[in-house]
């Protein structure tokens, strides 16, 4: 059910893959909600994944972009702008990668040129979108900027390895840059701390299927899908949220407030049992 929440506003919708993606799942949100956008994501990811379908459901745009030039994201926010005939009103920050991860190294083995890498990709993307943003004035008054970052920014999880550190970094520029940007224009920054979701990135986590299980005993209410992730950034995106900025929002069923499930408890005590 659609409810009008974005009719009229435009926006910037980074990092759709594949249909099983945030980013996709928030566009689709997007449309449905009144919104026209832009889809952008790294040359190389648009020929890893299938986003000339998306862009056509949506009747969307594309613009290549590399997050880690300067050029490119000018180009983003200029060319949109103009495509969308307007500044914009929102923008999601869906960018991550860790070649250390991708590549299998652990923690105490780091490659620390693909670790500066990773930082620049998944952290001070942001940083660049939010200052070009602000030097061409080309978001509007009250407009949303979201960025998808995930709980091990807090806690530790081995499997994460230095994107733990990425999504830190990328918090603390929401907040620092939140402040800035909230003075100058009204405009709002946030991240969203997601459930383990199966996309195509999570899913190439090593242990990430057990963790996922975890997850959801653990959750009261569950892990949250990608689908009610969408839902959530459209909130933040609208006016019914002009106030909140700055913040780390947990979008996980309740498991970051969560010491330990009843279920987990009775699953270790089932365990302790047979081992006996």
């Amino acid at each position: 059910m659609a409810y009008g929440l974005l009719k009229g506003k435009r926006g910037i919708i980074s990092g759709a893959l594949d249909e099983n993606s945030i980013a996709w799942k928030v566009a689709l949100k997007a449309r449905e909600e009144g919104a026209t956008f832009v889809l952008t994501n790294a040359p190389i990811a648009m020929r890893m994944g299938a986003i000339n379908d998306l862009a056509k459901q949506c009747d969307a745009e594309i613009i290549p972009a590399d997050a880690t030039s300067m050029e490119d994201i000018e180009n983003l926010f200029t060319k949109s702008t103009e495509i969308l005939g307007g500044k914009i009103d929102f923008v999601l920050h869906s960018i991550g990668m860790s070649l250390n991860v991708r590549k299998g190294k652990s923690y105490g083995d780091l490659n620390y040129d693909w670790f500066q890498k990773g930082l620049d990709i998944s952290a001070i993307s942001l940083h660049r979108f939010l200052q070009v943003a602000e030097k061409l004035d080309a978001i509007n008054d009250w407009g949303s900027v979201v960025a998808l970052s995930y709980i091990a920014a807090q806690r530790t999880y081995s499997f994460y390895n230095d994107m733990a550190e990425a999504k830190a970094m990328l918090e603390s520029i929401a907040r620092s840059y939140g402040y800035r940007y909230g003075k100058a224009k009204n405009v709002r920054v946030n991240t969203i701390s997601q459930s383990p979701t199966k996309t195509k990135a999570g899913s190439g986590i090593e242990g990430f299927d057990a963790f996922y299980d975890f997850a959801e005993k653990m959750s009261p209410l569950g892990n949250a899908s990608a689908d009610d992730c969408a839902n959530y950034a459209i909130t933040l995106f609208s006016d019914l949220t002009r106030f909140v900025t700055m913040q780390n929002l947990y979008h996980d069923g309740g498991y970051s407030s969560t010491g330990i499930s009843e279920e987990l408890v009775t699953m270790i005590q089932q365990q302790a049992q047979q081992q006996q």
